[in-house]
């Protein structure tokens, strides 16, 4: 299998960003319309956005309200004539079914209009409470990788070290880890394209995930990264996508984390230094102030 030269401008660039998101423009995918996937686009919104589109449309529709009862002239009872405050807080204590008592329909069309609205209210608590509670839910990992992975010698034999840690004093149990890497080929028909291999790992699972990992790959003549030096390593454009799962004991659910190493992250002749000592309980202490850190071989 042939491996060229890379493209300049992929030279680096990842497939997943650091934090675990796919770095990728998708075009040509037909857009579906918002309402058959809107519950999916508000699931995947951060919460900060997801609340700031429920503050917009609460207080939009609230308007829209309180301008239809506007139009319908004297339909609110001891509201002030054409006041737009009156109706807007009308509207929320309808919409809310808080019902103050001192502001109250007027009329058959004023009556309708707050029938509507009521409807609409209960329908949109109804939804916002499952999505809020769909959002709030969903299992969410603190897994950190290590910012850089190394190589360098075990027992005489190179290998490629990076470590993984979980950051909640909850038990991750059942954790296991897949690694590929993502290089550039052209087939024996002449045509280029990315190819995945999978890293063979000495340990890819663990039972119980209390202290850091650090995930280990040999490289030997079967390894897809075998010979690979400082200078080659570029030439080839790889790319190193790690992916953990395992399962989140306070809660039973299965949690995943994502990580990526290109080129320039990559340590030669490097290794990570110790952060497991023992406490003067004779507890094991896991330092995380030196977790990213790495030194040369030779030096401790």
């Amino acid at each position: 299998m042939n491996h060229p030269p890379p493209d300049p401008r992929t030279v680096g660039i990842r497939t997943l960003r650091r934090d675990g998101t796919y770095n990728i423009e998708r075009r040509g995918i037909p857009r579906r319309r918002f309402t058959q996937d809107a519950y999916h686009h508000f699931l995947s919104l951060s919460w900060r956005w997801l609340m700031a589109y429920i503050a917009v449309a609460y207080l939009t529709v609230n308007a829209l309200f309180a301008l239809a009862y506007l139009a319908l002239g004297n339909a609110i009872e001891n509201a002030r004539h054409g006041s737009f405050e009156d109706a807007f807080f009308f509207s929320v204590q309808t919409m809310a079914t808080i019902g103050y008592g001192k502001l109250v329909p007027k009329g058959f069309a004023g009556n309708m209009l707050v029938t509507i609205e009521s409807v609409i209210g209960m329908v949109g608590v109804a939804v916002l409470t499952g999505l809020l509670f769909a959002k709030f839910s969903r299992p969410t990992s603190r897994v950190v990788f290590s910012r850089n992975a190394v190589v360098t010698t075990q027992n005489g034999v190179p290998v490629l070290l990076f470590r993984v840690a979980n950051e909640r004093d909850s038990m991750l149990v059942e954790a296991r880890m897949h690694v590929v890497i993502v290089r550039g080929e052209v087939t024996a028909e002449g045509s280029r394209m990315r190819r995945f291999h999978d890293l063979v790992l000495t340990r890819p699972e663990t039972p119980i995930f209390p202290l850091s990992w650090t995930v280990t790959h040999v490289l030997d003549e079967s390894s897809p990264l075998f010979g690979l030096s400082p200078d080659n390593w570029r030439t080839q454009d790889v790319e190193i996508i790690c992916a953990l799962s395992g399962v989140e004991e306070s809660i039973s659910q299965s949690i995943h984390a994502r990580f990526s190493y290109v080129c320039e992250d990559i340590r030669f002749a490097h290794h990570f230094v110790d952060i497991i000592s023992i406490g003067e309980d004779g507890r094991r202490v896991l330092d995380y102030t030196h977790f990213h850190d790495v030194v040369p071989d030779g030096l401790t």
